[in-house]
């Protein structure tokens, strides 16, 4: 028998917008009152980072989504403005609730806001709980033998497997008890539009082709992986011109599904797929728990490196290399085909993430924090978490990195993992008509080569912005100069 409460309950939505298996939203609902669904759209509190520009344009339409499910539930979506510290306690004073539910956040300074509200609410004599729905475990609770955070995926992941099957996803509620209109108060109530989280130049049209945010396009996403990309996935998710690849990945960062949903699923799903493509693919959610893990523990993850050692590594100053690496104009086609993917649809592929990381960290020498925030303003999925994480990994300074004579070979990567030339000949059409081997390296084309194809070289595609063995050769010495502890 469920209880019956007189007051409210609010659940404070912030990174999980959806309503199946959200465990604060059924707390909230197994109160027994009526539920108010909060958004506090927060850019004031001291230590938040600010959401790129790609990352709002996703947050606007899961929103609207979340708003338009809400709605098909007989809730009504509840938008606030400004410092969540302020605004939280006040609002749940004003509705006279007796309960405010929220799912954890894991940077440092969200996890100060929550605790503070935690504080503020329970001395004004409200409840406030709070639940883990945006990680199979929670960081705090996976050490190694001695007691210490992992600092290698490894042995993270099996301490993880090793937990066994997370619990059930919860359904999506049918029908939630809503606090009538006029007893929310409306004074601070403000519009999704009134966020201004659209770009105010449009260049989101790429975006809006590619995806459909929300907690329904997150489990057609899934659908259409399970039906179509599993099968071939350990060895096709390496391939940008295949389909192997699941694209969850905005859909996690923004809560429209979660890690249980996924690992349910997966688990449940029937077809060809090998038992080494699931077990691939439940790595890759486990990548994505150890950077959470990585994050709890080390708050600064996005600015300061992993390693002190490369805190004295002589990165240059070349904002032109930079500039040319951020428009896809570097010369090397598969870097300059990212980059432009990546502009286009809020998203890259990821092995070519670590291709045109590893060109800009290694072969321009340029600072992975700069590559990491030219990511986070362009990528739809900028997750807090992965973000830094995988940045630090490419560039040798993070936890369980790629070491640092590991220098990716554009060209190489290239002929390997886009063999026909397909994803090139897509994102950058000016060399599509080159051959191959000319189109993965344009540079070495016989001039009677190009001009068939209509490439003029420095004109109408640039000469690359290095060499790649002369980039090589500078990072391996300058890699190799830095103290070993």
């Amino acid at each position: 028998m469920s209880k019956t409460s007189s007051t409210p309950a609010i659940c404070w939505f912030r990174d999980e917008l959806r309503l199946a298996d959200n465990r604060a939203l059924d707390a909230a609902i197994a109160h027994g009152g009526p539920v108010i669904a909060l958004y506090v759209h927060d850019e004031e509190s001291p230590g938040l980072r600010p959401l790129g520009g790609a990352a709002r344009w996703w947050l606007h339409h899961s929103l609207a989504a979340l708003a338009a499910s809400l709605e098909k539930a007989g809730a009504t979506l509840t938008i606030l403005k400004g410092p969540a510290g302020k605004i939280v306690p006040a609002f749940a004073k004003a509705c006279g609730a007796g309960l405010v539910t929220w799912s954890r956040r894991y940077g440092q300074p969200e996890r100060d806001i929550d605790a503070a509200i935690k504080t503020s609410l329970t001395a004004g004599g409200i409840a406030a709980e709070s639940f883990c729905d945006r990680l199979l475990a929670e960081p705090w609770t996976l050490k190694t033998q001695s007691g210490t955070p992992f600092r290698v995926f490894t042995p993270f992941f099996r301490t993880l497997s090793a937990l066994g099957d997370p619990p059930p996803p919860l359904s999506a509620p049918r029908k939630i008890a809503s606090l009538a209109p006029t007893k929310i108060p409306t004074a601070d109530q403000v519009r999704l539009d009134d966020l201004a989280l659209l770009p105010r130049i449009p260049w989101d049209a790429g975006m809006a082709e590619a995806w459909t945010p929300g907690e329904a396009g997150a489990q057609a996403r899934l659908d259409a992986f399970l039906a179509r990309g599993l099968k071939g996935y350990a060895e096709g998710r390496d391939r940008p011109d295949l389909d192997n690849v699941s694209r969850l990945s905005p859909h996690l960062r923004f809560g429209e599904i979660s890690p249980r949903q996924i690992w349910h699923r997966l688990a449940a799903a029937q077809g060809p797929a090998t038992p080494k493509d699931r077990a691939k693919f439940l790595s890759e959610v486990g990548w994505r728990e150890f950077a959470y893990h990585l994050l709890f523990h080390n708050p600064d993850l996005a600015t300061r490196n992993f390693a002190p050692r490369f805190d004295s590594f002589p990165w240059g100053d070349a904002p032109q290399a930079l500039a040319a690496w951020q428009k896809g104009r570097t010369g090397v086609p598969i870097v300059d085909a990212g980059m432009r993917e990546l502009w286009h649809t809020g998203y890259m592929h990821n092995r070519v993430r670590m291709i045109v990381a590893s060109f800009l960290v290694k072969h321009l020498l340029i600072d992975w924090r700069q590559g990491e925030a030219w990511f986070w303003d362009t990528l739809c999925d900028a997750d807090p978490a992965n973000n830094p994480a995988s940045w630090q990994w490419v560039a040798g300074s993070g936890a369980d990195a790629a070491p640092y004579f590991r220098v990716f070979n554009p060209v190489l990567q290239a002929v390997k993992f886009d063999p026909d030339g397909r994803y090139i000949r897509r994102w950058v059409p000016e060399i599509a008509k080159l051959p191959l081997p000319h189109l993965f390296k344009p540079w070495e084309a016989p001039a009677s080569v190009l001009q068939t194809a209509g490439v003029a070289l420095g004109r109408t595609y640039p000469q690359p912005v290095i060499g790649l063995e002369q980039g090589r050769e500078r990072a391996l010495a300058a890699f190799a100069a830095l103290p070993k502890t």
